[in-house]
């Protein structure tokens, strides 16, 4: 299953990117993250990991997977027998950049707990992508 959402940025694709890579700085703008704690040191790169809390759940680790400077971003984990990759897209646009966010989930639980997920899992990109917005353009 996966859950995409893109928005409209009007600042250049090195500010999104800046801020997609400050990944501590996350909790200061959306309010579905409390906190990201790096677990190793030196810039975000394939391997890197990460504890994320977010409300109402237990901090899980997430592993970068893939890294394309200014282009894409991806990292993955683990929970209740399903695998979720978030990605992070962006692409020049006439006004700046486009910034997609995704979700993919899989795994032996996802097509029964992916259903009941989707529209809470679809809000929370969505809050996450207009806190990356609000936060490059501002």
């Amino acid at each position: 299953m996966r859950i995409e959402h893109s928005i409209d940025i009007a600042a250049p694709v090195e500010r999104v990117w800046d801020l997609t890579m400050d990944v501590e700085s996350w909790p200061n703008f959306t309010p579905t993250i409390t906190q990201i704690q790096r677990l190793d040191q030196g810039p975000l790169e394939v391997g890197a990991s990460a504890r994320i809390k977010q409300p109402a759940q237990r901090g899980r680790v997430w592993t970068v997977t893939a890294l394309e400077p200014k282009k894409r971003f991806s990292w993955a984990t683990s929970a209740m027998g399903m695998k979720m990759t978030g990605g992070h897209y962006l692409a020049e646009s006439a006004g700046g950049t486009t910034n997609t966010l995704t979700l993919d989930v899989e795994g032996v639980l996802a097509p029964v707990l992916g259903p009941l997920m989707r529209r809470t899992l679809l809000k929370s990109i969505t809050t996450e992508n207009e806190g990356f917005k609000r936060a490059a353009e501002g």
